[in-house]
């Protein structure tokens, strides 16, 4: 295939994977795509330790990171607040109603885990964070940066460029878009209300022709609702240069999402997802359980702003993910993810290297039935 994406970064399908999981970042990229790691939950250690085998792993195919740095969180206006300073904002009747939803789902404690105020370094989700991870991703060799959330900084779209890196950012609507490409972003990330994590409003099908007309002749990528080949056959009927998927990552052999929550999706229909407030303190889409249920109720306090949200939320999470391999526990029914509405279609594991593969195959069928009916 050819196409501005492909070009751009020599590569064969211009099918860009959004993961965590630097398995499958590297299973993307060798069957032909360009995979994208993560990096928000990644220590520094742990990040240079998963560059540099990707790197050993990939030779020289290409692959990107994903960075995320927010336009606005608590603190931002002071220029980011410490962890002791965002800690101590969090407000008790928060923490005394997470302490009483663990309780009574009877999920124990785990004594590995440090609440944020035990931590050194820098707040989930700031600007800070974030520039360190840059630093450490420019001393290797990714071919392209992506920011999800807001348009990229101005140092950092030009300490990318003068590494010859590209620069992505993700929007929800079509002035995100626009501000984007006046920050000098490369590559714009369309993404529809139906994709998983941080999300808006507005469906696939309205939003990336809207942005595609709008930032011409910048590139777009569709995403939100694309883990197949008839999807992505769509969005470049739209006029995508290529497509952006995360979900379908989520159920691969390689992927580490929890095994539990990894069963829920495989069992979930596109109907069981919402967008929630209720783990990053910005609206995000995820698998529907009972801890969603739990932070949506009439009593329960509204979710926290981010970074704040996350650093209450954080241990928590951790307590559940340790416990959720009990069936039939409280823990268990807690367990969730951020994954988009395509889960309904998310019914089997497989290889991400076949998830490649199966898509292209299922483009190439759908791009044939349109022009079929065109013949005279």
């Amino acid at each position: 295939m050819q196409t501005p994406i492909t070009e751009m970064f020599g590569i064969e399908f211009p099918i860009v994977a959004f993961t965590h999981c630097r398995d499958v970042v590297v299973a993307v990229s060798k069957a032909g795509g360009l995979g994208v790691l993560g990096t928000v939950a990644h220590s520094d250690d742990q990040l240079e330790t998963d560059l540099a085998w990707i790197e050993d792993e990939l030779g020289d195919r290409p692959y990107g990171i994903d960075l995320i740095v927010p336009a606005r969180y608590a603190g931002s206006d002071e220029g980011g607040l410490s962890v002791a300073d965002l800690v101590s904002t969090i407000p008790g009747a928060h923490r005394e109603f997470l302490d009483e939803l663990l309780e009574r789902y009877g999920v124990p404690e785990n004594p590995d885990s440090t609440g944020w105020a035990e931590r050194p370094g820098d707040a989930p989700f700031s600007a800070n964070r974030a520039i360190r991870q840059l630093d450490i991703a420019l001393a290797h060799r990714p071919v392209l940066v992506a920011n999800a959330l807001g348009p990229p900084p101005r140092d950092m779209v030009e300490r990318c460029h003068e590494a010859g890196v590209k620069v992505a950012a993700l929007a929800g609507t079509k002035v995100h878009a626009e501000r984007h490409v006046t920050a000098d972003a490369d590559i714009i990330i369309a993404q529809g209300t139906e994709g998983g994590g941080h999300t808006g409003h507005i469906g696939s099908m309205v939003l990336l022709p809207e942005v595609v007309d709008a930032v011409a002749p910048v590139p777009v990528l569709g995403a939100g609702g694309i883990g197949r080949g008839r999807q992505m056959a769509a969005a470049m009927a739209l006029g995508a240069a290529g497509v952006w998927c995360g979900s379908v990552w989520l159920t691969t052999e390689e992927a580490e999402t929890h095994p539990v929550v990894k069963d829920k999706m495989l069992a979930a229909g596109s109907g069981d997802t919402l967008r929630s407030r209720s783990i990053t303190g910005k609206p995000a889409r995820m698998l529907r359980t009972a801890w969603t249920e739990e932070w949506d109720r009439d009593d329960t306090p509204a979710p926290l702003g981010m970074p704040l949200q996350p650093m209450l939320t954080g241990a928590a999470i951790d307590r559940i993910n340790r416990a959720a391999h009990h069936e039939g526990s409280g823990a268990e029914d807690l367990a969730t993810y951020f994954v988009g509405q395509v889960v309904g279609t998310m019914n089997r594991s497989r290889g991400a290297g076949q998830v490649v593969m199966d898509m292209v195959e299922e483009f190439i069928d759908a791009a044939q039935a349109v022009a079929a009916q065109l013949e005279v």
